[in-house]
């Protein structure tokens, strides 16, 4: 009996503790990324900041999204994947605990670097776990759909919050305690050398080689552009649309956090049906109506000033795109490669999350908060463009092979 469930265990146990892991992670992330949005003002009011000196918060991550691009699949195969995982979780958490005490401005910005480097190795690990494997491919909606929930849980849970009277610091204190979940569950999977998340990084290839073979091919790099673009205007939404309602359109407190929350509760739907959408439309067609759909509900956005419904459109309309390019990846780039490919442009779209915000940021100082709605059109017209040149690149690899 003893040999016999040994021999069941490896074959039970992958189905659902790596998949679990997976999702917690991406809701840990996603709440870690959406809630700054609705904290934002409090954070800006507590130092006597402006639109443009709060984007050091955002240009402070810069450096660790950088450093993740480059060396995610590097770390993994070093460390192992599991490893790997646990480094980012317990910095991750470090960042935010560090937020929540931070008595001083510029500790927030210093810090910032490490929350950064944390979730673009969180990001490019797990979606290289999902994806690498044909038999849990059909998970990569799902994960991405996690993200979501998470995101959605930020700004509802940052809300609530501060309705019933706690602050900033207090809300980011719940924040690190959710993602210390996530240490734990992590720890355990390396002290248990849980066999999936040790065994991916168990082949001695030479990673920089992969990189730069990654580097080298230009669909690749395109990819990464157009997830920077996409990320960007995800993360440029979350960051600044309480903002925008509450401050410059003058929303009461609890309604526009909430429809910060209807934002990231279109996006999961979005993600939550994303199979469903791919199989119906395709994969390239999806990401067309996609970006049209995030055109529209941009502009009403932006001209409609008094109603907050295109919110959830524009969440729902970004939501598939970047799961989408995730699940195209091996079908465009040799397999060998899928991990540092994936990896870098994984982390690259985390970049966009800093650089774009940060960028509108300095704009709307500026030009006014009212600015930042169309701002963001002009990047999903880019954002258009960008694909018509991906949709392309793609059609001649296929017509070569």
């Amino acid at each position: 009996m003893k040999s016999h469930r040994a021999k069941r265990s490896p074959q039970i146990a992958p189905a659902w503790i790596g998949i679990a892991i997976a999702f917690y992670a991406f809701i840990a992330i996603g709440m870690a990324e959406s809630g700054l949005g609705v904290l934002l003002p409090s954070i800006i009011e507590t130092f006597a900041l402006s639109p443009a000196t709060v984007t050091y918060l955002f240009i402070s991550q810069v450096a660790g999204y950088v450093i993740a691009a480059f060396s995610s699949s590097i770390i993994s195969n070093w460390l192992g994947l599991a490893p790997m995982l646990l480094v980012a979780a317990i910095a991750l958490t470090t960042a935010l605990a560090t937020y929540a005490m931070a008595s001083a401005w510029f500790v927030m910005v210093i810090v910032g670097t490490l929350l950064g480097l944390s979730i673009g190795l969180i990001d490019a690990g797990i979606n290289t776990y999902i994806v690498s494997d044909g038999r849990e491919a059909k998970w990569i909606g799902l994960l991405h759909a996690f993200y979501g929930i998470g995101a959605l849980l930020g700004p509802t849970i940052a809300t609530t919050l501060l309705v019933i009277g706690l602050e900033w610091r207090q809300i980011y204190l719940v924040f690190t305690g959710i993602v210390a979940l996530l240490v734990v569950a992590v720890v355990g999977i390396v002290i248990t050398r849980y066999q999936p998340m040790m065994a991916k990084t168990a082949a001695k290839r030479n990673a920089w080689a992969d990189i730069r073979l990654a580097l080298g091919t230009p669909i690749v790099i395109l990819t990464g552009l157009f997830l920077l673009l996409n990320v960007g205007i995800e993360a440029a939404l979350g960051n600044w649309a309480y903002t925008v309602q509450h401050v410059s359109r003058k929303f009461p407190a609890a309604t526009a956090g909430y429809s910060v929350s209807a934002f990231w509760l279109g996006f999961t739907t979005g993600r939550l049906i994303l199979g469903i959408l791919i199989n119906k439309l395709g994969a390239n067609r999806l990401i067309n109506v996609s970006l049209a759909t995030l055109a529209l509900g941009l502009a009403s956005w932006w001209l409609l000033p008094g109603q907050w419904l295109s919110l959830p459109l524009i969440g729902f309309a970004i939501a598939a795109m970047f799961p989408t390019t995730i699940w195209l990846m091996p079908q465009r780039v040799p397999s060998a490669i899928v991990p540092a490919a994936i990896g870098f442009v994984s982390s690259v779209a985390s970049l966009g999350a800093a650089v774009i915000p940060t960028t509108i940021g300095w704009i709307a100082n500026r030009a006014g908060l009212e600015s930042i709605p169309g701002l963001i059109l002009v990047l999903a017209i880019a954002l258009i463009v960008l694909h018509r040149y991906l949709a392309q690149s793609q059609v001649k690899d296929s017509t070569h092979h």
